[in-house]
């Protein structure tokens, strides 16, 4: 009998556990979904970098290893995982960031600070935005997460350009890669949306001197990761005015500590991480579909480049 351990956080097992026997007798899995195992026994691991399992190697049987988390590079460079790792990729998770990321760059677009700030009697009414197809917006890391976001914006009439490593061609966005690319990009961009996975080649991507290459008063909005951005370096753009405003959803340290400079500065908004939480419905499905796959012969989907580390 095949044996799938839920080795995410206990406390997320209540959340979980339905679904996902809803999901195996959708999908006709005949399997063992267990909260403790023998590790010996045990063939797929449904898991988050949270759980208390950090060390594979008594798991001799395993097949793969599925994440909760959309993001893996707190667990990629664990040498005791020698099995396929699947990063997150969740159509409610995707749907979450779209929504996320529309609403806030939305809000950046039209000025919404400005016209309801203090709600003081003062009828602001000097500034009218352009319209979205005057306004560029670009899309940092052209992901899944990436892609859907930047097609969102190209479809409400953004000038949308989009950046990632390697070639993409998307319908509707203008399409940068390489180091030349990235500064075409920055250089062009009046609001940015940072997507990029956590690598030590996307550590930040935005520094003194890309912060530098910016239209002046230009808006950072950050659901990605929190190692994209050199914190000293865009506290320092803010002060300047170099960078308008920063929202900044993700941060090297989380919870963000309540001293931080990021809490007081007015230009920046901090929100807590909430960009696109995990839907326990929709990703319990993810994941079994993947384990249905598979135990059917095909080849899992989502199977993470360990050189790359995404």
């Amino acid at each position: 009998m095949t044996t799938i351990l839920f080795a995410a956080k206990r406390a997320d097992w209540a959340a979980y556990e339905a679904p996902l026997r809803q999901s195996m007798a959708d999908l006709g899995v005949s399997a063992d979904l267990v909260l403790e195992a023998d590790p010996a026994e045990v063939d797929y691991l449904i898991y988050s970098p949270a759980s208390t399992v950090q060390d594979f190697r008594p798991y001799t049987r395993l097949k793969a290893v599925l994440s909760l988390w959309a993001g893996v590079e707190s667990i990629v460079g664990n040498t005791t995982l020698q099995v396929p790792l699947c990063r997150m990729v969740d159509p409610g998770l995707t749907e979450g960031m779209v929504e996320w990321v529309t609403g806030h760059v939305l809000r950046h677009h039209l000025g919404m600070d400005a016209h309801i700030q203090g709600q003081d009697g003062v009828w602001r009414n000097d500034v009218v935005p352009p319209l979205a197809r005057d306004r560029r917006v670009a899309v940092l890391g052209l992901g899944a997460l990436g892609s859907a976001c930047a097609q969102m914006l190209a479809q409400l009439q953004f000038n949308t350009l989009g950046w990632s490593r390697r070639p993409k061609d998307i319908s509707g966005v203008s399409c940068y890669s390489g180091e030349d690319g990235l500064r075409q990009v920055l250089s062009q961009a009046e609001i940015v949306v940072l997507l990029l996975p956590a690598t030590p080649q996307t550590e930040n991507t935005l520094n003194a001197e890309s912060l530098a290459l910016l239209p002046r008063g230009a808006v950072i909005i950050n659901p990605g990761r929190g190692t994209l951005i050199d914190d000293e370096a865009l506290l320092s753009a803010l002060d300047t005015g170099q960078v308008g405003h920063a929202t900044l959803d993700v941060f090297r340290a989380e919870p963000l500590p309540p001293e931080h400079a990021y809490w007081q500065h007015p230009c920046v908004t901090v929100t807590p991480h909430i960009a696109s939480e995990t839907r326990p419905v929709s990703a319990a499905r993810t994941v079994m579909e993947n384990i249905h796959r598979h135990l059917n012969g095909a080849a899992l989907l989502n199977v993470v480049d360990r050189a790359t580390g995404y």
